[in-house]
């Protein structure tokens, strides 16, 4: 498993749980304008600066959103 920092696994963990929640309440403009700032902040993290992600890499990420795992669980395996 790939490390990733702290800040952005908490990131695409709260994208995760506000995706979940305007999937079950459809047309919040508060959980939109949430979910939109979120995805730049996963997107235009600093990790990324040395090139843009694998898929392999956003998919790690996201699993890792996902199941809400803290990030020093799933780094040190």
């Amino acid at each position: 498993m790939r490390s990733f920092p702290d800040d952005l696994a908490r990131a695409q963990r709260e994208w995760s749980a506000t995706y979940r929640q305007l999937a079950e309440c459809p047309g919040r403009t508060e959980l939109r304008r949430r979910l939109y700032r979120l995805s730049a902040q996963v997107f235009f993290h600093p990790h990324w600066q040395q090139g843009r992600p694998r898929p392999a890499e956003w998919w790690e990420l996201r699993d890792l959103g996902r199941r809400g795992n803290d990030v020093r669980e799933r780094s040190h395996s």
